[in-house]
């Protein structure tokens, strides 16, 4: 396979080069490049254990440091230890703070916060691409992934098509989208019929929303909105994005900080925007309220140094979502079309659902993608991690579907093997294996 560069929107490229070896490329002033690069390099991390090399909210605090990056924010401290499930093993993993506004990205125009919408993020986002590659010239002939915007996808083929020289192409094979709100109708019918099958609301609550009509733009009658309101007021002390695992109590929020010394120690998550996104560690060492503790651990003047990070002096404390950004302007109600371009323009096209989600569930993904009319290329069956069922899949044409069992919305939390499993096969273009396979000796 040949060298691959991951777009994780979630800006770090974790990855190693030398001058030794940018000197070897002709064409390019790679003196004065390499020099810009080595500015942008981050050496190393406090607390990092080692330096190997390998390939809405904060991708950097939840994708980087909670989900599929090399290193994980501990319990209890400020501090990494290594993922060993890393998505960075199979490919260079690209991280982007998106849109201006989160986590440590930021605009010099404080209007621009009032603009922002899906055309310009995806716009903005394209053209940080592109700058990238202009700074990083020895990734461009690197096949390319992105693992998130749907939008995004869709103008680097734009831009792809518009480009005068191959050089300024980018060489975009595929995508991977999980659980991702793709159909607003789609996505809130599945919503309500997940939650009701897991017995998570009444009879009479659920009776209530399926009289709602689920408008293709999601806009709602009182009644309906009323109704919704009430669904979200019944789950509140539970955690919607991954059901069957702890939520973060006030007690085990004061718990796990009790050895956190950080300067953000007052932050509290139930203030931001997305107060209801409560997500746990990984594997054995589960810990609900992961969140903290990236918040401590970015908040730390030594860690934003090492990531040339804050360099402006932002007046306020790092946090995982944004409250800055005052009117979103446009949201598409459906990327299904999008979906639909990327399938027709050749990419590889993944969806993988965390079957434990009840925020964007499997119910609603599947009501989605039925919508695109694709025919049914290999049936839906079971895929195996090792000996026990890892979850199941469908392959569709020009479009792969798998689901994970076990897992709530952001799936490498909680189930990291399986996680990076459906990454290198996404990437190999290989099915999942349809057979146990032995597990091998520790």
């Amino acid at each position: 396979m040949s060298p691959a560069t991951i777009l994780v929107l979630l800006a770090v490229a974790t990855g190693a080069w030398s001058a030794a070896a940018m000197r070897l490329h002709r064409g390019h002033d790679y003196e004065r490049v390499f020099d810009r690069q080595e500015a942008d390099r981050v050496q190393g991390l406090p607390g990092q254990p080692s330096r190997s090399p390998g390939p809405g909210c904060s991708s950097v605090g939840y994708g980087a440091l909670e989900e599929l990056g090399p290193f994980l924010v501990q319990k209890g401290k400020p501090e990494i230890s290594l993922n060993p499930y890393s998505w960075n093993k199979e490919a260079n993993l690209l991280f982007v703070e998106s849109p201006a506004g989160v986590g440590f990205s930021y605009t010099n125009t404080t209007k621009d916060l009032s603009q922002f919408g899906d055309e310009l993020t995806a716009t903005d986002a394209h053209g940080f691409l592109v700058n990238w590659f202009k700074r990083f010239p020895q990734f461009r002939g690197h096949d390319f992934y992105i693992a998130g915007d749907t939008l995004l996808a869709t103008k680097i083929l734009e831009g792809n098509k518009k480009a005068h020289h191959k050089k300024d192409r980018i060489n975009l094979k595929g995508i991977m989208i999980g659980n991702e709100a793709i159909d607003a109708s789609s996505d809130d019918r599945g919503l309500a019929d997940y939650a009701w099958d897991h017995a998570v609301i009444s009879d009479e609550l659920y009776g209530g929303i399926k009289e709602c009509s689920f408008p293709d733009n999601g806009e709602e009658s009182a009644p309906c909105n009323h109704a919704w309101n009430e669904f979200f007021g019944s789950i509140r002390n539970i955690d919607i994005y991954s059901l069957y695992t702890p939520a973060c109590t006030d007690t085990l929020a004061n718990t796990s900080r009790s050895n956190s010394s950080s300067s953000a120690s007052s932050w509290k998550l139930a203030g931001t925007a997305l107060a209801r996104i409560h997500r746990g560690r990984p594997y054995n060492t589960y810990d609900p309220c992961a969140d903290y503790h990236v918040v401590d651990y970015l908040n730390r003047g030594d860690v934003q140094a090492a990531l040339h990070a804050n360099v402006t002096g932002m007046p306020y404390a790092w946090t995982p979502c944004s409250d800055a950004l005052t009117n979103w302007t446009d949201s598409v109600s459906s990327t299904l079309p999008a979906i639909k371009g990327l399938v027709e323009a050749g990419l590889r096209v993944w969806v993988f659902s965390g079957d434990t989600d009840d925020r964007v569930p499997v119910t609603s993904t599947r009501y989605a993608l039925r919508k695109l009319g694709l025919a049914t290329v290999k049936e839906w069956r079971e895929w195996f991690t090792s000996d026990q069922v890892g979850g199941y899949t469908v392959v569709y044409d020009g479009l792969t579907l798998v689901t994970i069992r076990g897992a709530g919305h952001m799936v490498p939390m909680i189930k990291p093997v399986q996680a990076s499993q459906v990454f290198a096969h996404f990437l190999d273009g290989n099915e999942l294996p349809a057979k146990p396979v032995a597990a091998s000796a520790a």
